[in-house]
């Protein structure tokens, strides 16, 4: 009995290939303007949707999710489609399989990767990925460095390049709990700028510039911007009035304005 079913289902396969090759190359050598065309368009696809399914299955469980994998060979097989040219000789399957593995690669390299590098080190991941799983394999451990650049024939600094681009694959968010109580996220941990850094230049010239003027006036402006005392209790610890105080301090400001601004200009 197993003799006989089994040339009997691949008969069937074979005849059911074999009509979707004739399908295709109808729709290839059928004009533009033929009003049977888009029938046979949407023929075409619905018979070759396996076919991008199976080729969309074998990247499934790579970061993308399984209905964007589907429709990005869906778009690989239209374009097939449209594009196949039976003069050339070549089955339909041997042009379709690469077009279509070629835009989920695309999509792998344009939508998946949370930080942008450049095409070259994205393909030099996925020589190495694919490198990783056949040493791996081979070897019965896990292949180092060495063996890697060996098996790509590259060297070992191009193999640690490609390591350390495959790290923009996938991004860390800032709200991932840090810590062994988790209590901590990752944001919290990045520091942020520091504005004083601006005032550097500005304190350090500042010293000189009080230098210029006289004791009392240093005086004055130390117990009023250091000792945060008002105008009255600083006219009464200096013995002078208020408005004598109010004057000094605009005057000796005017001035270290004045030298700020030389030194700055």
């Amino acid at each position: 009995m197993l003799t006989t079913v089994a040339p009997t289902v691949s008969t069937a396969a074979s005849r059911r290939n074999a009509g979707t090759e004739e399908l295709i190359v109808e729709l290839a050598t059928t004009a533009a303007d033929d009003p049977r065309r888009p029938a046979l368009r949407d023929r075409a696809i619905e018979a070759w949707m396996p076919l991008a399914r199976h080729l969309a299955r074998r990247y499934s469980g790579r970061g993308a999710p399984d209905e964007d994998l589907m429709q990005t060979a869906m778009v690989g097989l239209i374009k097939a489609v449209d594009h196949f040219d039976a003069t050339r000789g070549v089955d339909f399957s041997g042009y379709a399989i690469p077009t279509i593995v070629g835009e989920i690669k695309r999509y792998f390299r344009d939508r998946t990767w949370a930080v942008r590098v450049p095409r070259r080190l994205q393909e030099l991941r996925l020589s190495i990925s694919a490198a990783n799983s056949t040493l791996t394999h081979t070897l019965g451990r896990s292949p180092t460095v060495a063996d890697i650049a060996s098996y790509l024939d590259v060297s070992e600094e191009t193999v640690l390049e490609g390591l350390e681009g495959a790290r923009a694959y996938r991004a860390t968010s800032l709200s991932t709990p840090t810590g062994i109580d988790g209590s901590m996220e990752l944001g919290d941990t990045l520091g942020e700028r520091d504005h004083e850094f601006e005032l550097v230049d500005l304190r350090v010239a500042l010293g000189p510039a009080l230098a210029t003027l006289p004791e009392r006036e240093r005086q004055i402006l130390s117990l009023r911007f250091h000792g945060n005392l008002t105008q009255a209790q600083i006219a009464e610890r200096i013995g002078v009035s208020q408005m004598h105080v109010s004057r000094l301090i605009t005057r000796s400001l005017a001035t270290l304005r004045g030298h700020l601004s030389e030194d700055f200009a």
